[in-house]
């Protein structure tokens, strides 16, 4: 089950999407989010739909593989659904003691979810077309002005990117010790609620004990390496911004433009 997350992890590849400057996908990923807030109306989040998919196409990653980055938050996203469904006052549709399900509830609580599927899976193709090493110089690059005001951004960098390239680490050690477990007689399904959470200290020890020893081992090979912070550092591949990572702004910038557009002269 945990194997299919895919969250923090890099898809190579040789496409468009791939070889735009990772300045540029951060800021396009950014300025998108942004506008897919401003999409109010269905024609709206359509718009928002085709420029996902359209981004997705021209990256060349399989379908099911953004849909896995979107799979493991489908309980947040179904009570998203279900809050605003059972919450929105309006035009009565359906009503059931307590229940009751309104027509604006049923739009908004339709609309929020589609919010955050687009959310999820924007930002995931972040992460799967750009390498944990270049995403870091991205980041650094983008916050080097904030250095005046005493923002390391280096570090920031360093410490951002460390968490995305752990985090599918983390969940293969998390499966390999549920597994073990399993074979030990733990039950980590059956039983209330209670019961689930105190199956789950065999299994959180020793990942916390694992990510301590890896967290040690990293420090120590950084420290083998004599990495002493940004400072003085060079970089084997420089960014450079071409004119297709202009294009890719000015593409997105017109898009949100549009959503903007749309919700406030509509």
């Amino acid at each position: 089950m945990l194997g299919n997350i895919t969250v923090g992890q890099y898809y190579p590849g040789d496409s468009v999407i791939h070889r735009l400057d990772p300045r540029a996908k951060i800021l396009c990923t950014m300025i998108f989010i942004v506008g897919i807030f401003f999409a109010d109306s269905w024609p709206a989040y359509g718009a928002v739909a085709a420029f996902t998919i359209a981004v997705t196409v021209l990256s060349q990653l399989p379908p099911l593989l953004v849909w896995k980055a979107v799979k493991p938050l489908w309980v947040i996203i179904v009570f998203t659904l279900f809050i605003h469904i059972f919450t929105t006052p309006g035009t009565l549709v359906w009503e059931w003691k307590f229940l009751q399900v309104t027509e604006e509830g049923l739009r908004q609580g339709g609309m929020m979810t589609a919010r955050l599927v687009f959310l999820i899976s924007f930002s995931a193709l972040l992460t799967y077309t750009t390498s944990p090493i270049v995403l870091t110089d991205g980041i650094e690059q983008l916050l080097n002005p904030f250095k005046r005001i005493g923002v390391p951004a280096h570090e920031l960098a360093m410490m951002m990117t460390i968490a995305l390239r752990f985090i599918p680490t983390l969940l293969q050690e998390t499966e390999r010790i549920m597994k073990a477990q399993k074979a030990r007689g733990a039950d980590f399904e059956s039983g209330n609620l209670l019961r689930r959470g105190k199956a789950l200290v065999p299994l959180m020890v020793p990942l916390f004990v694992s990510a301590f020893r890896r967290a040690d081992e990293l420090a120590t090979a950084m420290e083998a390496r004599c990495y002493r912070g940004g400072e003085g550092r060079t970089r084997l591949h420089e960014l450079r911004y071409r004119g297709r990572d202009a294009a890719a702004f000015a593409v997105t910038s017109a898009v949100v433009i549009g959503l903007a557009g749309a919700r406030w002269l509509l």
